[in-house]
């Protein structure tokens, strides 16, 4: 374990002597090699190349300017993922001046007090959240716009009015003949100098503003583009899910791609499985990104069905033709995706087992990543090539990690980390800044886990989430959950504490129950048979003494978390 410490400090130590890049030279980069590449497209709408990304952002910062936005401002933006999204975080990063990313699940409440917390003056709105926000509760705003043309919704400047008035005239006056590649200097950031604060919910109920460094966005970025980069040809295409307000969204999906010189395409509306699924078969991508549940709901719903069959599980146990069926069911769920994929990277939450376990016996390559919105995201990875099932990976260049156990490969502890992409802290508190990161640089998770001699790092659960035994034993409640979530008509759970025993809250998939006929009765009679089959496999410490059934699904962070604090007390 030591001289796994030592190696990655090493490395650490190597990065330090070097000079870090400026992130906005990246994005500068890649819009001038990739100029007549197709950029972003709104999922079955207008597709951006390079060249017409870097003239809106030109046109964006003549507004800027012309309102006097300065170098460190700060800009929000609150909408659903889409190309004019895209252009206007990287207008803001490329004026040197900082984004604040706002999840547009927020209510009119959380947005209003994010903006006013961040001391925005600019706020960017999509189409749904305008007709939320009261312009009055923010009142220290210059002005809002409207994300899908940058129309103003209400200006507080006169030159914020005169500029997107003339904003074509400007324009055509700072380049009279024709806008060039040659044209376009972006803003020279320093590694430390504040980039981004994203704000997020958690599963805690209480927002913290994130304050990401540029060195963060770069060493993310560097990471993808050195393990992902040679698989992926410029202009291959990828499709962004998860939400750009969020840091995993943003870094994998949005900031690698574009600055990868991919055709970035977003689904732009709710992603609601059926649309994912056609989005899939029509964009094709070269790279899966996404969130466990994404992945599992499409593995339970259109792979098991026809896995299961007695015919099928009649092959899979031959071993002469087992290897060919697999191959096939490979082929098949890979074509679910797209049929393009090289690599499904699941992150966010852990995989349930029973489905890793599945997609790693056909060999599909499927593996996990383990981050942090604290490191913009990425702690730990592994190509699916070296995944090791359970597990999330070996940390990534840049940084590195421990467990506080005196056994780490087998007792869990806390799951610490420090390098390149670790946070400055969290905005206006210090207080929380200090819990978070020690005096020497650690940022402490919250996570428990052990790690392998060889690095693999294993997620056994959230340590304000473990609970106690009435003997003092520790209880993950993850552990349990993922044994639950394989049994018979469980869609997603939760094991919460009452006293001394554990319940389990239980979302039945009602719809495969009703195309069975079965009433409200038989469900029950189904979870009380899962409640004896999930107690055969646990210790008696840990064993769940009910489960009761819920009528609506969990509320979710919008990474797809199940926000418990809102169940602890059912």
């Amino acid at each position: 374990m030591c001289k796994l410490l030592i190696t990655f400090a090493q490395n650490l130590n190597f990065c330090a002597m070097k000079t870090i890049p400026s992130f906005n030279a990246c994005v500068e980069k890649s819009i001038k090699e990739n100029w007549n590449l197709d950029a972003l497209t709104d999922y079955q709408g207008i597709t951006l190349q390079f060249k017409d990304v870097a003239r809106k952002i030109e046109k964006l910062h003549i507004l800027f300017e012309q309102t006097g936005m300065r170098r460190g401002d700060k800009i929000a933006i609150c909408g659903r993922n889409s190309s004019n999204w895209a252009v206007v975080f990287l207008a803001t990063l490329s004026y040197g001046a900082v984004a604040v990313p706002i999840q547009h699940e927020f209510n009119a409440e959380q947005i209003h007090n994010i903006v006013n917390h961040s001391e925005s003056r600019l706020l960017f709105v999509g189409d749904y959240v305008v007709k939320q926000i009261d312009a009055s509760a923010m009142p220290a705003l210059d002005g809002i716009l409207n994300i899908p043309d940058f129309s103003l919704v209400i200006s507080r400047k006169e030159e914020l009015t005169f500029a997107r008035e003339h904003l074509n005239e400007l324009f055509g006056k700072k380049y009279p003949k024709i806008f060039l590649l040659e044209d376009i200097h972006y803003h020279n950031d320093d590694a430390d100098d504040l980039a981004l604060i994203n704000y997020t919910s958690g599963t805690t109920g209480f927002s913290k503003g994130v304050m990401v460094p540029y060195r963060a966005l770069w060493s993310n970025e560097e990471y993808c583009e050195s393990i992902l980069g040679p698989k992926m040809p410029r202009g291959c295409n990828t499709l962004c899910i998860l939400p750009m307000a969020h840091m995993y969204g943003m870094s994998m999906e949005f900031i690698y791609s574009f600055c990868h010189g991919c055709h970035i395409f977003f689904l732009t509306r709710l992603p609601s499985p059926a649309i994912i699924a056609q989005a899939f078969a029509d964009v094709k991508p070269t790279i899966v990104i996404s969130v466990p549940l994404v992945i599992e709901k499409i593995i339970r719903k259109r792979v098991f069905p026809i896995i299961q069959s007695n015919r099928m599980r009649i092959l899979l146990n031959m071993p002469f033709v087992s290897k060919k069926v697999k191959q096939t069911i490979c082929a098949q769920v890979l074509q679910v995706f797209g049929g393009n994929a090289f690599e499904v990277i699941v992150g966010g939450a852990a995989l349930n087992q029973e489905v890793e376990a599945f997609l790693k016996s056909i060999d599909f390559p499927v593996t996990v990543g383990y981050g942090t919105t604290e490191c913009a995201p990425l702690i730990s990875y592994s190509p699916h090539e070296q995944f090791v099932p359970g597990s999330c990976g070996t940390p990534v260049d840049r940084m590195e990690v421990k467990i506080l156990s005196n056994d780490p490969e087998n007792i869990p502890g806390e799951i610490v980390t420090r390098g390149t992409n670790v946070m400055l802290g969290y905005y206006k508190n210090e207080e929380a800044t200090r819990e978070a990161i020690d005096d020497d640089g650690w940022y402490h998770t919250g996570d428990l886990g052990t790690m392998s001699a060889d690095g693999h790092i294993f997620i056994r659960g959230r340590l304000k989430n473990m609970l106690l035994g009435s003997n003092g034993q520790n209880i993950y409640p993850e552990e349990i959950e993922d044994k639950l979530n394989s049994l018979a008509l469980v869609t997603e759970c939760l094991v919460v504490q009452h006293g001394e025993k554990l319940v389990g809250l239980v979302y039945p998939d009602y719809d495969e129950a009703h195309s069975m006929g079965f009433t409200n009765d038989d469900i029950s009679k189904v979870m009380e048979q899962n409640r004896q089959q999930l107690n055969s496999m646990l210790p008696g410490y840990c064993k769940i003494s009910s489960i009761q059934i819920l009528h609506e699904e969990f509320e979710k962070t919008p990474k797809k978390s199940i926000k418990r604090y809102l169940y602890q007390n059912i």
